[in-house]
């Protein structure tokens, strides 16, 4: 098979392990991993939040960053949050750290 020209190379076995964007988990162990319900993996999908990519079959597959954002979701419903909130928090903290990291390195710049 020929690599795609226009788009980055497919990571090799071995880089696979450590690349945090691969998506290495099927819906079923990503719940059995969260200690949730496939339902509530959809609901985040749903939110926006994760978009899961597709297996040639269809079925959604998650990255490890996936599954770090869908356990701070968890963390933040088991503490009486709601879904959709939960998903905007995360969202508006992680804009936060990214303005903060462009930020420290506008100043180092300087």
């Amino acid at each position: 098979m020929i690599p795609d020209q226009e788009g980055p190379a497919a990571p090799s076995g071995a880089d696979k392990f450590d690349d945090e964007h691969y998506p290495a988990y099927t819906m079923g162990r990503a719940a059995d991993m969260l200690g949730t319900s496939q339902s509530f993996l959809r609901s985040l999908d749903e939110a926006g939040l994760i978009t899961p990519q597709r297996s040639a079959g269809g079925h959604r597959r998650y990255t490890r960053h996936q599954l770090r954002l869908a356990t701070r979701v968890r963390e933040l419903v088991d503490q009486g949050t709601a879904v959709d909130a939960a998903c905007r928090i995360i969202t508006l903290e992680d804009q936060l750290h990214e303005a903060q990291r462009q930020n420290a390195e506008i100043r180092t710049e300087d």
